[in-house]
């Protein structure tokens, strides 16, 4: 079995790592033991997983693994230094197994040596090794590796080039080939190669660029003896020229792997023992890829196929269009059975140590019911022969009260037995006299012992007890044997009577009755304890072992944002922070659409996506008070555990047009109009499980959006909105006499009401106050319409015109941006772009001397001193007196400072002159933006490409509860407001508190692992929807805590987990609630 990279293999990894992952930047680094390291590479909708094993592989890798707890020193070096840096190149360094990766155009270096022991090795754009894997001592052929040394390269194989392919450098490979051979054979080493394969090894040897099974595949394609040795080849120039040709056709094999950005793979496996090549009848409902492939042993893996391979029949060839999934696929394939194989024996030793509990506790139990029967049989055979008892006693005690010797008396005994005497032979020694016992050979009572022969031999015949007896007293050697087996060994008490004995006997058949008896009760007591340690056991080992390899999840495009499914269907989104808020705004917020938000501090803009098709229809009640909620529950309400009401606004009345000389920085929004509040949300958060299903399986589903009902229902629907706007529109267009700021004035307000009516959760009798605080402001407001026209263009405009005052004007999003009352925003002037320039400021700067001002008292003298004394030098004597004395250097040193001073001034003003045109700019393009967005409001166009749009609307795969017969792909982690995970067959409420939202997750998945271990909780025939499917069990298990945590939007919460195991919300635990959790957080009240 293939276990590292050959030369060919390290190039067509190094190809097309360099056009997958070049200009993506390294999010993190990971190590998952000694030797395997884990890159992530990320950029903007793109993301990468790099897997690098020391010495062994490279390759970019669909599967989660576990990483480790905390990070070595060396990944630890590689964080410092290489996180957020952008890739730039990857290359092979000639043909030594060595790829090269360079970081931010060479400044930090990665070696990766793919030969010996393999190793890492992180440098500096001179070479410089910083930091490697393991070092190096110097040995033979091999220059020292350790930190502080240079890194070599110009001692690799072919690091100037590969040279061509010519006659003279095939000759001199081979030439080569023979001295080592002859230099072998005279040390008298025996040779390590198989005989007639010294011609391919000695080509790949000398020959560095080709493998030795990319020179076999050659020499088979072209014809080519490979049998052939090299001396034969050298001493024949027509062999030399094939064999040429041949490595010819190797070079264009190589040529062909890394002539596109991605090049095929093939691996070569083999049937495992025991599985057929066909399919059986009973497998015919399962995937045939999916069933070849687990009845395969992966061999060997190569970036073409191999012609000696693909003419043998024992192997299978599997293909794949990319080699870094070829090696992916091969290499995860062997993980995961090994790590399967692991767990698989750590569950057979708690198996065998669970029954060898159990069969320690059969067996203690059998030996007391085998000596309550051996003890009523003792007993029953000293009733029935109590003469031949009595008379062996009295024997033995006559003997001893004569004062004979111990040892005298067993030789007597002895003695008497060969002479067949009756008393002696049922006296089995030796003599326990030191306790004052013998034993006695008796027959049992006749009943039983004709039991005893039916069971052992039911066609032999009865036997008379008596007979046999008789028999016992005398006759040949082999009958008295024959009788000594079949009669029971009793010990005698010589100080008890015959039936005192008998009754001890029954008296130990009692004890041993009642130590059963306890025995048998605590067994279940004591099988159950031995059971839970077993499995505590089992689990921790568990925990040491990785968990098997999953496949790397897709996520979907909404899972970026805080998002759920609301209890009817439609899809809400909220950002994580103020660039998510700006993203939601700019992509996201469309005709129909609802925004929703709140007056709290940290609170994320939320949307509410309504279908493309009918961007008309109302949102439900329900699902606005559950944005609500969740805009709510993420903000500082949660930890304050205050809670207060949202509002929503229509998405045309959310804008980025700031009012003239203010700005609205990222994730800060104006509303222009009217608010709808909500009733303040309950901080209730709830964490459930969505299931992925296949498109077969969805049709199962019965669709609950408003939007999927027929049209006609719709419009049913909708006929008392539309009513009350038309007839309001009637009434308004009567009234001739208003001006076009009112008509449309009114027109705001009509809409308001109407909406207003349309959504229980709004008072209908409610109305803004600031429309009739204000009618003045209102009437001198210039139409809506001039806002395009103030804002477009790239000056301020100099008309002086005031913002257009709406119902009510505020600045949301940004967690610093706090909302003013309305009446305030209202009431207050708007600053404009003309405002005046602002005054001279109080501080006096000095001013020079006029021409005809009189100078002061003295000066005029000094001034003449000065003239007279000096009259008679010149510029030359003067700078040479400045030069001795120190004074042109103080000089030239101001002019410098001047100088520089004068380059600072020039430079800040180029830089606010830079930053207010960009601020112009960007003011420029948020105004064509919001000219273009209203347009496209207004006409209903979306800005989605087609492959956009599709992946809008995945919704129908997502299920809480899977139907029987679903085909259940991926499980999806969500945290919503508990109301709408009404669905949810797996979800569990959470409140604020002190614990940690990290704790928790942990305990909750914990939970629901434990449930699915209880008997009776999992339904393995995925019929019954109460219960646990093992498919769900098997996802719900792979799932990271680290995954789940990041869905949670805030910090501590506080679990309430019913104690049920096998369903949901309800009190006999059926339904949602899946948490098996040991003791509830809190009681609901």
């Amino acid at each position: 079995m293939k276990q590292r990279f050959s030369s060919l293999d390290v190039r067509a990894i190094a190809h097309e790592l360099s056009a997958s992952i070049v200009t993506l930047r390294v999010s993190n680094i990971y190590d998952l033991n000694s030797k395997i390291l884990l890159f992530k590479f990320a950029k903007p909708e793109v993301k990468k997983q790099l897997l690098i094993e020391s010495g062994f592989r490279c390759h970019l890798t669909e599967f989660s693994r576990t990483i480790a707890a905390a990070p070595s020193g060396f990944v630890q070096k590689l964080r410092k230094a290489l996180r957020t840096r952008r890739v730039t190149a990857v290359s092979e360094i000639g043909t030594d197994r060595i790829i090269e990766f360079q970081f931010s155009n060479g400044l930090y270096r990665i070696y990766l040596e793919f030969f010996a022991g393999g190793n890492i090795i992180f440098t500096d754009n001179e070479l410089k090794i910083l930091a490697l894997l393991r070092d190096v001592p110097e040995g033979e052929g091999q220059e020292p590796q350790r930190v502080g040394l240079t890194y070599s390269l110009e001692n690799r194989q072919n690091y100037g080039g590969v040279p061509d392919l010519t006659k003279e450098r095939v000759r001199d490979a081979l030439q080569i080939t023979v001295q080592k051979a002859t230099a072998s054979a005279a040390k008298g080493k025996k040779p390590t190669k198989k005989p007639g394969d010294e011609l391919r090894r000695g080509l790949a040897t000398t020959i560095t660029e080709f493998p030795p099974v990319l020179v076999d595949h050659a020499m088979r394609v072209t014809g080519f003896d490979s049998t052939v040795q090299p001396s034969t080849v050298l001493e024949n120039d027509g062999l030399l020229d094939n064999l040429v040709q041949s490595l010819g056709e190797a070079r264009k094999v190589v040529q062909e792997v890394t002539s596109s950005d991605t090049c095929k793979g093939f691996i070569l496996a083999k049937t495992k023992p025991g599985f057929g090549s066909g399919a059986s009848e009973g497998d015919e409902g399962i995937d045939m890829d999916q069933q070849q492939k687990n009845n395969l042993l992966y061999e060997d893996f190569h970036p073409f196929l191999p012609r000696q391979f693909e003419e043998d029949p024992s192997y299978t060839v599997l293909t794949f269009d990319v080699f870094n999934k070829t090696v992916d696929e091969f290499f995860s394939s062997l993980e995961g059975q090994k790590l399967e194989s692991r767990l698989t024996e750590r569950e057979a030793t708690a198996k065998r140590k669970l029954e060898a509990t159990k069969a320690e506790h059969a067996k203690r139990i059998e030996g007391l019911q085998a000596a309550q029967l051996i003890n009523i049989r003792k007993a029953n055979a000293i009733e029935a022969n109590i003469e031949r008892v009595r008379e062996a006693m009295d024997a033995i005690n006559g003997l001893i009260q004569q004062g004979m010797d111990w040892e005298d008396i067993a030789k007597l005994v002895e003695r008497e037995r060969r002479r067949n005497n009756p008393v002696a032979s049922i006296i089995v020694p030796p003599l326990k006299l030191h306790e004052n016992t013998i034993t006695v050979l008796l027959g049992e009572a006749e009943e039983e012992e004709e039991e005893e022969e039916e069971e052992e031999d039911d066609d032999a015949s009865d036997t008379d007890s008596v007979s046999s007896e008789d028999s016992g007293y005398g006759g040949t050697e082999a009958s008295v044997r024959k009788a000594r087996e079949n009669r029971l060994a009793v010990e005698i008490d010589l100080g008890l009577s015959p039936y005192a004995n008998a009754r001890e006997y029954y008296g130990e058949r009692k004890n041993a009755a009642v130590k059963a008896q306890k025995t048998i009760q605590q067994s279940e007591t004591a099988l159950k304890n031995a059971e839970q340690k077993i499995a505590a056991e089992l689990k921790k080992g568990l925990k040491q072992e990785k968990p098997v390899l999953q496949p790397i999840r897709k996520q979907f495009w909404f899972e970026k944002f805080m998002w759920f499914i609301s209890s009817d269907g439609y899809l809400v989104l909220g950002g994580k922070d103020a660039q998510q808020n700006e993203m939601l705004y700019r992509r996201y917020l469309k005709k129909g659409d609802v925004y929703v938000h709140a007056d709290l501090h940290g609170a994320p803009s939320v949307i509410i996506k309504n279908s493309p098709s009918t961007p008309d229809a109302p949102i439900p009640p329900s699902t606005l008070s559950q944005a609500g909620s969740l805009a709510v529950c993420a903000s500082s309400a949660w930890d304050s555990k205050a809670g207060m009401g949202a509002w929503w606004v229509n998405a045309d009345q959310v804008s980025k047009s700031a009012p003239t000389g203010e700005f609205l920085g990222t994730g800060s929004f104006m509303v222009r109009g009217k608010k709808n509040f909500l009733p303040p949300a309950q901080l209730i958060l709830g964490l459930g499980l969505m299931f992925r299903i296949s498109e077969e399986s969805q049709a199962k589903h019965v669709k609950h959006r408003l939007y999927d009902i027929p049209e006609s229902l719709l419009s049913k629907q909708t006929t008392a909105g539309t009513a009350g706007k038309v007839s309001a529109g009637t009434g308004e267009g009567t009234s001739a006499e208003h001006d076009e700021s009112d008509s449309e004035d009114s027109a705001i307000d009509v809409e308001e009401t109407a909406e207003s009516r349309e959504n229980p959760l709004q008072p209908t009798g409610q109305r803004d106050d600031d429309d009739y605080e204000h009618p003045e402001q209102m009437e001198e407001s210039p139409p809506i319409q001039e806002l395009s026209s103030l804002t477009i263009s790239g000056a301020p405009s100099t008309s002086g015109a005031a913002e257009p005052p709406q119902a009510e004007t505020s600045a949301v999003g940004g967690e610093e941006r706090e909302e003013e009352p309305a009446t305030e925003t209202d009431s207050a002037p708007l600053t404009t772009g003309t405002s005046p320039a602002p005054g001279p400021s109080g501080k006096s700067t000095p001013q020079p001397q006029k021409k005809g001002q009189q100078p002061k008292r003295g000066q005029r003298g000094k001034a003449k001193k000065i003239a007279a004394k000096y009259k008679d030098q010149d510029e030359e004597d003067r700078a040479a007196i400045e030069a001795l004395i120190g004074a042109a250097a103080g000089k030239q040193k101001a002019e410098a400072e001047a100088k520089a001073k004068a380059e600072r001034e020039a430079q800040k003003a180029a830089t606010l002159e830079r930053r207010r045109a960009q601020h112009q700019r960007q003011q420029r393009e948020t105004a064509e933006h919001e000219e273009v967005r209203k347009m496209m409001l207004e006409e209903g166009i979306e800005t989605l490409d087609a492959e956009e749009a599709a992946s809008l609307t995945p919704l129908d795969s997502l299920v809480g509860t899977p139907l029987p017969g679903d085909e259940i792909l991926e499980v999806i982690a969500v945290c919503a407001p508990y109301s709408a995970l009404s669905r949810c067959k797996y979800k569990v409420k959470m409140q604020p508190g002190a614990q940690k939202k990290g704790k928790a997750v942990k305990e909750i998945l914990e939970a629901w692992k434990t449930a699915s271990t209880k008997k009776g909780v999992v339904d393995e025939k995925s019929a019954d929807k109460e219960k646990m499917w093992p498919r769900e069990v098997e996802l719900f298990k792979a799932l990271k805590p680290e995954e789940v945590i990041n869905v949670v939007p805030v910090g501590k919460v506080r679990l309430m987990m019913s104690g049920a195991s096998g369903g949901g919300g309800d009190s006999k635990g059926k339904g949602g609630n899946k948490g098996g959790g040991s003791a509830n957080r809190g009681k609901k009240r």
